[in-house]
């Protein structure tokens, strides 16, 4: 099945295969073509390039793009949308004053959404997390990570994760799991942290490796968490698995986390609030991607990751949403670019690479998403008629979306 997209005002982020990620000064280069056309051919891009050129194909669906942004699907590196439940709660005691810490130490966090998540049965976690994925699929993400880490049993990670590999059975959306066993510590393993980490790595990876439930393995890397010992363990362990790190690092205190996560050769650091001279000079000579979610510091009130230093010193980032109960309950990948912009100082060109080809890197899909490229999967977005895609950050309250295709469907 051919559907040719016509007289599309502007057809972006156009690029050659081979193209993995963009970096420093590179990411405010976005290519795009005026008045194109897009061919897609069953789930894939098949052919694009300027109208003077179009071809005629009368058995083609004709879907006419006047005045209209067509542009990659977004690539949502990183989130917990698989949850039970709510933190509605923990939301107003923030206003009146308690910190994240404070909440944590009163057993709220991730040990709530652990408790609730341990109580709830797989079918309904299924249908929560269900309405949450066809929501963020209607706001343009076409590839998305999901986490286990609410589980902290054996038991419920693996229900997570099994909940996580039923999305991807039943929806079009290519979806990568990733084993967050290492997300808290549970409040009988509080005093006994070893204790903890070897069931782990004993007990939660030898299932999971069993089932073959994740692609991906993390640790919530911070003060007052795992520690850099513990969470190199975590990796550690994970790699005799072939799972690959991408791990929480630097959310609010630098603790030389990052320089851990190069070593293991981690795919990602997320969170990255705090980030000294000496991480960037880590980050500069590896393959490792800067994933940045702005809509958490929206959210806790806690600062932005630092986006123009990191990009002046000729790193990569990338954005996504950190979808969670907690510290951002939202999925809405265009009210990360728009905050990324507005907050963080990036231009729309650099936001939309850092949600598009450089979130496809984060989480291992470059080949095949993230860029308008001959051979990738026909994951678009097509706007409703606006003047250019400036427009998309600068009316950050406004869904601009008007159709979402995904391996070559409207959905």
């Amino acid at each position: 099945m051919q559907t040719l997209i016509i007289n599309i005002k502007e057809l972006i982020q156009i690029r050659e295969n081979g193209i993995q990620k963009v970096s420093g000064r590179e990411m405010a280069n976005l290519p795009l073509m005026r008045n194109a056309f897009l061919l897609i051919e069953n789930d894939l891009i098949a052919d694009f390039g300027l109208m003077d050129n179009c071809p005629t194909l009368p058995d083609a669906k004709i879907m006419d793009a006047t005045g209209k942004v067509v542009l990659p699907t977004w690539c949502d590196s990183h989130t917990h949308l698989v949850y039970a439940g709510n933190r509605v709660q923990e939301f107003v005691d923030r206003i009146n004053g308690l910190s994240y810490e404070e909440i944590a130490n009163r057993g709220g966090g991730i040990l709530n959404s652990a408790e609730k998540l341990n109580a709830t049965s797989d079918e309904e976690i299924y249908e929560q997390s269900k309405v949450r994925l066809e929501e963020v699929m209607k706001l343009g993400t076409g590839a998305i990570e999901i986490k286990s880490g609410y589980g902290l049993t054996v038991e419920g990670e693996i229900k997570m994760l099994r909940v996580i590999r039923r999305l991807a059975e039943n929806y079009p959306i290519k979806i990568k799991a990733t084993f967050l066993g290492a997300h808290a510590f549970p409040k009988e393993y509080k005093e006994n942290h070893s204790g903890y980490i070897d069931l782990i790595i004993n007990e939660m990876l030898p299932k999971i490796a069993e089932e073959n439930l994740a692609d991906y393995i993390d640790a919530f890397l911070e003060t007052g968490y795992f520690s850099v010992e513990e969470t190199e363990r975590i990796m550690e362990a994970g790699k005799k698995y072939g799972l690959i790190s991408k791990i929480h690092v630097n959310q609010f205190t630098a603790i030389n986390g990052i320089s851990a996560c190069v070593k293991h050769n981690a795919l990602s650091v997320d969170h990255l609030e705090i980030v000294t001279d000496e991480d960037i000079e880590v980050l500069k000579n590896s393959e490792t991607m800067a994933v940045a979610l702005p809509s958490c510091s929206y959210f806790i009130s806690i600062p932005y990751t630092p986006a123009r230093k990191m990009m002046a010193a000729g790193l990569p980032l990338a954005l996504a949403t950190d979808y969670n109960p907690g510290t951002t309950p939202s999925g809405n990948m265009n009210f990360v670019v728009a905050t990324a912009c507005i907050k963080m100082k990036m231009t729309p060109e650099e936001a939309i690479n850092a949600a598009t080809i450089n979130g496809a890197y984060a989480m291992g899909i470059s080949a095949t998403h993230g860029s308008i490229t001959k051979g990738k999967k026909a994951n678009i977005i097509i706007t409703k008629p606006i003047h250019s895609f400036y427009q998309l950050p600068y009316e950050f309250g406004s869904n601009l979306i008007e159709t979402v295709m995904i391996e070559g469907k409207v959905i």
